[in-house]
């Protein structure tokens, strides 16, 4: 219950990107519970056949609870990424102690495979926590990242592994930018 109670604060963690409506920032537990619903919608579309959409769920409803303690770093931010590691392992340490040592080596575990994308489960999970950002800017009308300047090649570079995990989902995901760019949410190389 200390670890229940204590993700509560995830809540207050918010993000660069914007709720639908424009109304405010959206936070991380939102965030993750998009992309855990996100996986079970999307389920079909990972191309390898190995992928476990309930560990994938696992891991998107955990990977950002570090966040509580770490913040929510801005991927395009050079120096915010540059300690960034060791931030999330002190945070991991802090709040995934708080369960039992079995629930807390499982969830550090996944933690730290989802971070690395070296399993089919993580290149999954990772793919769609990635490209939910790149739809959430279209649909929000690009509030929330126009003013941070961004070329869509700065976005692709990011984001282009997520053809490794499903080119369907990269398919869709490289359209959203080519219209994001056209609105001008993102500018032209």
């Amino acid at each position: 219950m200390d670890f229940l109670t204590e993700v509560e604060k995830l809540k207050a963690v918010y993000r660069q990107n914007m709720v639908y409506d424009r109304s405010r920032h959206e936070n991380s537990a939102e965030h993750s519970w998009h992309l855990a619903l996100m996986a079970v919608v999307l389920s079909n579309e990972a191309i390898d056949p190995a992928v476990d959409i309930k560990t994938v769920i696992e891991m998107l409803l955990i990977h950002d609870i570090v966040e509580i303690d770490a913040g929510d770093t801005f991927l395009y931010d050079e120096g915010a990424n540059l300690d960034k590691e060791e931030r999330e392992d002190r945070a991991a340490t802090r709040l995934f102690g708080l369960l039992p040592e079995d629930q807390r080596d499982r969830f550090i575990s996944l933690w730290r495979e989802f971070d690395a994308r070296q399993t089919p489960n993580a290149l999954f999970a990772a793919a769609l926590d990635n490209m939910q950002p790149v739809v959430n800017h279209f649909v929000s009308e690009g509030y929330g990242i126009k003013n941070h300047a961004l070329k869509s090649r700065q976005i692709i570079e990011k984001k282009e592994f997520i053809k490794d995990a499903s080119p369907a989902l990269w398919e869709y995901t490289r359209s959203v930018i080519a219209k994001s760019e056209e609105r001008g949410y993102y500018s032209a190389d």
